[in-house]
């Protein structure tokens, strides 16, 4: 359990860790804080968004709806990777879920994944109070492909808060692993990006983890070199070292060198 980082503190560890971070209005004081608790901070958690669009995404994750009121999460993970920061404190993404999920977090004592969630938005315990909580933008049809940049963001901002509160990649969790209610984020597994998380934390703040990249589906020269060098800019470093003739004809699968960051 921890004490919340402060919005310069979150968003200094979001840079360092090397994060291309939009901040959204006057996103450090948008929250919750009036209808209930902010903290002590026990973990990351990690949606979809179920919509389309930078634009419509981000506003609905700071307004929210009529029935569910804004801010949805604390950052936005865009498709390239860009994390659009909407508010700070306590925000209406985690509802309630299971009590055995949160005391095994807190310990990060669990196997690939924590127990099934037996309870749910209705009777769980508040989890808006206790996580961090990211929306990716994700239609989450299972369909709806995840970009390498998206899923780096995901890596980059969960190794960012728990290496800032001294925790472990366990406690980053999928909203699917906390609620009975809930199957986000779907698409790809919560125990692989925990391997991931746990891999960048054994390296320096914001270092690369590989020298070569796997082109996924979506991915441009510019989305690979903003999740991978920090600067979606240095993409023509990329085209150079790999030396493509046409730099807008990646293939998924194709294996790329990357420059020293």
């Amino acid at each position: 359990m921890a004490t919340p980082l402060s919005a310069a503190e979150f968003l200094a560890a979001l840079k360092r860790e090397g994060v291309k971070v939009v901040e959204v209005g006057d996103w450090r004081h948008h929250n919750r804080n009036s209808k209930g608790p902010w903290g002590p901070m026990n973990g990351v958690m990690i949606h979809h968004t179920v919509t389309s669009g930078t634009k419509a995404s981000v506003d609905i994750c700071r307004n929210g709806y009529s029935s569910l009121p804004g801010p949805l999460c604390h950052g936005v993970i865009d498709k390239d990777g860009v994390v659009h920061l909407v508010g700070y404190g306590r925000a209406n993404h985690a509802g309630g879920g299971d009590p055995v999920v949160l005391e095994r977090v807190v310990e990060e004592r669990y196997g690939d994944r924590p127990p099934a969630p037996k309870k749910g938005n209705l009777d769980g315990v508040d989890g808006n109070a206790h996580f961090y909580g990211f929306e990716c933008i994700n239609l989450g049809n299972g369909k709806d492909p995840w970009t390498e940049a998206q899923l780096e963001a995901i890596e980059r901002v969960g190794s960012a808060i728990c290496r800032a509160h001294e925790w472990g990649a366990k406690s980053v969790i999928g909203h699917l692993e906390w609620s009975r209610d809930k199957i986000d984020p779907k698409g790809f597994g919560m125990p692989g990006m925990r391997d991931r998380i746990a891999k960048r934390l054994k390296i320096k703040p914001g270092g690369s983890t590989a020298g070569t990249y796997t082109v996924g589906k979506g991915d441009t020269l510019w989305s690979i070199a903003a999740s991978k060098l920090g600067d979606g800019n240095r993409w023509r470093e990329i085209a150079k070292l790999n030396k493509l003739a046409d730099a807008d004809k990646l293939t998924p699968g194709q294996k790329l060198k990357l420059p020293k960051r």
